[in-house]
């Protein structure tokens, strides 16, 4: 059996809930019980019964990401919280901090987005006190000194110079910086090169930045596992209960309609094969409307491994050796972005002009009703593999509330998954596949290399 076919006991449990009927009959992808409560400061609290004995995952899902970084000159700021959260408090400092998570056994970390920024635990259920006297500590009273901050701006330069050295940063950073004009998706979650080389000079902003959006009205906390749902509640409000709500509501820009076609090319440094990397306005995440989970269908019938594009370019003509395309769930308008690596240099345009062609045909020709079956199926049965684990639930759900706020929407979504139909899917590629929404992006070896 490879690898890709194992599952666990508890993936196979959920595999059945989810798959075995699907919705004809009515069964709900997210088969959990979830209880949500709120705090008078606007904290939310979600707690998921899940039969993990002795074990829970603890999840603070912040709604802050590069999105919010609107003031020209300050990009970056979501994804140096990330850092600087683990800086420590009056009461823990860092060591402290870091001290306690190893004497509970825990796996605890962060990661940040476009749209929202995440601190994660996941221990024994018995501590579930001592990790929320740890997490609403450095919520709220987090601290760090001016030196600390400059020592790590630094380390986040660190960061930036360690992620451009692969070609598909820079590729990315060109492309959202073409397609564009106004919105902040226009930079990339780590952040400009030039506004990172000036953060160890913005000291005060950081701790502006930390008091708008670490706010209690701005996170949910969502603990999954084996715990008791009233002394959940109750150590809500010893531990975050003190937590001030704030006043700032942030202006997003809104990005205006792209009107015509883009492009650009760039070069590398180093040896490497040519990139190519498109992108398409895609409308925002939605549990309401159709668009979004048609497009999702669609990148499934362009990109899998068993697509008509994928056996012709990947398998049967070897002009790529990598080729994929997608959109992320983004609560403002993303890109449905392509990227394929392409194997002979002199095919750069053969393969763009492939995936256009294909687009083009799923514009007026119906997709086959037993390929749309399977392809939601294969897509309810992935999303069901990270549900076998407390953290993999928190994840995934945590997904979800930072779109909405709402732990129903992963029902409702999928819901919309399951109506998708052909029409659908030739509404979608002709509605957001056109010419003028289209952005291009090719890079190449810089001569000589």
């Amino acid at each position: 059996m490879s690898w890709k076919h194992r599952i666990s006991a508890a993936a196979a449990l959920v595999l059945a809930a989810v798959t075995a009927a699907g919705a004809q009959d009515g069964r709900e992808v997210f088969p959990f019980p979830v209880t949500t409560f709120e705090l008078d400061n606007g904290l939310k609290v979600v707690g998921v019964d899940y039969d993990s004995p002795g074990i829970i995952a603890y999840y603070t899902v912040v709604r802050t990401g590069s999105r919010n970084e609107v003031e020209p000159g300050f990009s970056g700021y979501a994804h140096f919280f990330e850092h600087m959260m683990f800086r420590g408090t009056e009461k823990y400092p860092t060591d402290a901090y870091n001290a306690v998570v190893k004497r509970i056994g825990a796996d605890s970390n962060a990661f940040t987005t476009s749209d929202w920024t995440t601190y994660y635990i996941v221990a024994s259920s018995d501590a579930l006190e001592t990790i929320m006297d740890l997490e609403s500590d450095r919520f709220r009273n987090l601290q760090y000194s001016e030196d600390d901050f400059r020592t790590e701006a630094g380390a986040i330069l660190g960061e930036y110079n360690l992620n451009f050295s692969n070609p598909v940063s820079l590729l990315r950073e060109r492309l959202h910086d073409l397609a564009y004009t106004t919105h902040p998706y226009k930079h990339t979650t780590i952040g400009l090169l030039e506004d990172i080389r000036e953060m160890p000079n913005h000291y005060d902003y950081s701790l502006q930045f930390y008091d708008r959006y670490y706010r209690p009205e701005n996170c949910i906390v969502v603990v999954v596992g084996d715990f008791d749902q009233d002394e959940l509640e109750r150590l809500a409000a010893e531990y975050y209960g003190g937590w001030e709500r704030g006043s700032f509501e942030p202006e997003i820009p809104q990005e205006p309609p792209q009107t015509e076609a883009r492009s650009a090319r760039i070069t590398w440094p180093n040896p490497t094969l040519p990139f190519l990397m498109m992108g398409y306005h895609a409308p925002a995440f939605s549990d309401q409307r159709i668009d979004m989970p048609a497009l999702d269908v669609l990148s499934q019938l362009l990109f899998s491994e068993t697509s008509p594009l994928f056996r012709k370019l990947y398998l049967e003509e070897q002009v790529v050796d990598a080729l994929q395309g997608g959109a992320l769930d983004s609560r403002d308008s993303p890109l449905f972005t392509i990227i394929a690596r392409i194997t002979d240099p002199t095919r750069i345009e053969y393969v763009r002009d492939a995936v256009i062609d294909e687009i083009e045909r799923l514009k007026t020709e119906p997709v086959d009703e037993e390929v749309l079956a399977a392809t939601k199926s294969h897509m309810r049965y992935g999303f069901a593999m990270g549900l076998d684990n407390p953290g993999g639930i928190a994840r995934t759900l945590g997904h979800y509330l930072q779109l909405t706020e709402d732990p129903a929407t992963v029902n409702r979504v999928y819901e919309l998954y399951d109506a998708v139909s052909p029409e659908d899917v030739m509404m979608v590629a002709d509605a957001y596949f056109a010419d003028t929404n289209r952005t291009v992006v090719i890079l190449t070896q810089e001569e000589g290399q």
